[in-house]
């Protein structure tokens, strides 16, 4: 059997498993979770879970969710594989999401994601079809990984990878002017591949520095006042034309799938950069490297590539002006505890039969 990635194993919730009423309310508002419309017991043939395996770091978190689900048999896990076990007769899961998980969960009628990418799961027909239901965590790193985008966007723009190799080499180099030139970003214009959670997070933060915002979404052309235009995904080459920051905030999808190729790349503004927190699979990487060693782009920031690790000699690692960090965009001192939160409150809400939070369109995949 293939090994469930150890990314999604990392991803886990460490918070401390101690969650009031009001702090759930808190985190849904603060992060803009929706419901489903209708509650799960009102569909037919609901049945009570009676067993919910969730992949935790401790005997507490494990007593903390079987806190919230009285009459429900909590089966804690310290990993996916030792997971796979406890499967067959569980009703529900809590951990990374993949199809190995579906093939050894013969009666699971739901999968909590503890990430937001659910493409390892979310074509299978079992969640195609409405059999298992798919919930994420959705939008619970949206606010850190806009900062991990503006932090790779003002180190580009104003070259620090440059000064501090020089700080490294302890050269003091003011006269020398840097190539691309440093430049301010008030005024400029951001364009948002992916107006979603993540999107929507990095659209204010540009916004409140100056910038022009324009972005495109699949859902429709509406947009907040900070973002002064949203196409439609079949608009990406004439907007690419007018961005100096292209920031890639798309799921992986079959329809995302290496949409930032040369011919995207050759449409893009001459000196734009280029900052990738989605997916790797969205990016031709080869397409890319070639846009930063001629020149067409000034700069790219990547937190996600394909495949990750990025291997020894791929020619990503020595291509110009670019910066590179290993998927960490979403970490912070905060997430641990707003994943938790979430976590343990669709297990509780599963549990009783209530209207779930942040609910996957498998149709989408996200």
């Amino acid at each position: 059997m293939r090994r469930i990635s150890l990314a999604f194993a990392a991803c886990l919730a460490v918070a401390t498993p101690v969650v009031a009423a009001d702090d759930v309310a808190a985190v849904i508002r603060e992060l803009g979770l929706k419901e489903a419309q209708a509650p799960l017991r009102s569909a037919k043939g609901w049945k009570a879970p009676k067993k919910i395996v969730a992949v935790v770091d401790d005997d507490e978190m494990t007593a903390s969710l079987q806190a919230v689900a009285p009459g429900v048999k909590v089966v804690g896990v310290r990993t996916p594989q030792q997971a796979m076990a406890e499967l067959k007769d569980a009703d529900g899961y809590v951990g990374p999401c993949a199809i190995e998980v579906i093939k050894a969960g013969h009666q699971l009628r739901w999968i909590h994601s503890v990430v937001a990418g659910v493409e390892r799961c979310a074509d299978d027909p079992a969640i195609r079809s409405g059999k298992i239901l798919l919930t994420n965590q959705q939008r619970v790193a949206g606010g850190v990984m806009a900062e991990h985008v503006i932090a790779m966007m003002l180190a580009m723009t104003r070259q620090l990878p440059v000064y501090v190799r020089d700080q490294e080499r302890e050269a003091f180099n003011a006269g020398i002017r840097s190539q691309p030139p440093l430049f301010e970003v008030d005024g400029r214009t951001m364009l948002i591949v992916g107006l979603g959670g993540i999107g929507m997070e990095v659209a204010k933060r540009a916004h409140a520095l100056g910038m022009k915002v324009i972005a495109t979404r699949n859902s429709g052309t509406g947009g907040p006042d900070y973002v002064s235009y949203v196409g439609k995904a079949d608009e990406l080459g004439k907007l690419v034309a007018d961005a100096d920051v292209i920031v890639d905030a798309l799921p992986l999808t079959a329809d995302t799938r290496n949409v930032f190729n040369a011919d995207i790349f050759g449409k893009a503004k001459t000196g734009a950069f280029f900052i990738n927190v989605g997916r790797g699979g969205t990016v031709d990487h080869e397409a890319l490297a070639t846009a930063l060693n001629s020149g067409k782009l000034s700069g790219a920031g990547l937190d996600v590539t394909t495949p990750e690790p990025l291997p020894k000699g791929h020619p990503l690692w020595k291509a110009k002006n670019i910066l590179i960090t290993p998927h960490v965009s979403s970490n912070s001192d905060k997430r641990d505890q707003r994943a938790w939160t979430i976590n343990r409150e669709n297990l509780r809400r599963y549990a009783a039969g209530e209207k779930m939070l942040s609910v996957v369109q498998p149709e989408r995949g996200y």
